[in-house]
């Protein structure tokens, strides 16, 4: 099913929050109104903050400070894809040139931090304690990922545990935030905040899972970006790191040459060795196995149409590229 589809129960809300963002991108910097129009134009599925909205209304919310929320989590999350590229010196995103390549990396760093800090003035205007503990303890175990990342980069010795931890510090850590402020909105109990926080981060690993299978068998006018972008930055992924430890050891050899040295050379080796060992399909059963944990907590959610797009936004994580 097409995200837009999955997205008809909040269709009006996430409206509200795209006028929302527009409102609040804006910036007397002609730099900043410049690449925020390119930005909102570069599209994106716009997940995490559809999160909030779903969380909040099957728990009943009503009000309008979830969209406020939802904006704050787009900005996030829109700040770290600016700096990942600037470190990946990336070039393409959904298909379209990122911003570093087009207005250069001093430029994607600074809005970025502007990013950062309008979504800090924005969460300030909601006045809720709960809400700003959480999105500070996630923004700051974000950054964490992301130097993890950095530190695993070439490192053909990363374990799958090593591999997950990164992944859910660095993705599904705004996942988890995302659904956990919507049910605090909603004034939910406890047990319940923390079943939706629970589907939010398995969610979240499950898609980051996904992404990374896409890396090696998707078509690159699906996915925006260039395949083997992972293999030339030398990114232990999970697809290559099952390929290491169940291939024949001249391949597995190759794999690991290859994420220790980057690029692109060894591309072609690289997919023979997850071809021959059924890596890609190994993956996706992990990413089934975190969206079954995901379907799991939502059970304590009372029946209502946002819950079954939950269900449905969770089969559609991990069908993708299918």
């Amino acid at each position: 099913m097409p995200v837009l589809q999955l997205f008809a129960p909040i269709a009006a809300d996430m409206s509200a929050v795209d006028t929302l963002i527009r409102d609040r991108l804006y910036s007397d910097v002609v730099l900043i109104r410049q690449m925020a129009e390119y930005i909102i134009h570069s599209g994106g599925k716009r997940l995490r903050p559809a999160l909030v909205l779903f969380a909040a209304n099957a728990l009943g919310y009503r009000g309008t400070q979830h969209h406020e929320l939802a904006a704050v989590v787009e900005f996030i999350h829109t700040s770290t894809l600016l700096h990942d590229d600037v470190v990946d010196a990336s070039e393409l995103r959904r298909g379209n040139k990122t911003a570093n390549s087009l207005f250069g990396n001093a430029a994607s760093v600074l809005v970025g931090d502007f990013l950062y800090s309008r979504a800090f003035q924005m969460m300030v205007s909601v006045d809720n304690m709960r809400v700003m503990q959480v999105l500070a303890e996630a923004t700051n175990v974000i950054a964490e990922g992301e130097v993890l990342q950095l530190l695993n980069c070439h490192d053909a010795d990363v374990t799958v545990a090593g591999y997950l931890q990164v992944i859910r510090c660095k993705t599904a850590k705004l996942f988890e935030a995302a659904a956990r402020l919507g049910a605090i909105l909603a004034g939910a109990a406890p047990a319940l905040e923390q079943a939706l926080a629970d589907f939010g981060i398995h969610l979240g690993t499950a898609f980051q899972i996904i992404d990374d299978v896409l890396d090696y068998s998707a078509d690159e006018a699906e996915t925006g970006k260039h395949l083997g972008d992972d293999l030339a930055e030398g990114k232990p992924t999970l697809p290559l790191i099952h390929a290491m430890q169940h291939g024949a050891p001249d391949l597995a050899a190759r794999v690991r040459l290859a994420i220790e040295t980057g690029g692109r050379d060894d591309f072609p080796t690289v997919l023979e060795a997850i071809q021959a060992t059924n890596a890609l399909e190994a993956a996706r059963r992990h990413a089934r196995a975190e969206a079954d944990l995901a379907i799991a907590a939502l059970q304590a959610l009372p029946p209502s149409v946002f819950k079954d797009a939950l269900l449905e936004l969770t089969d559609f994580a991990v069908s993708r590229g299918f």
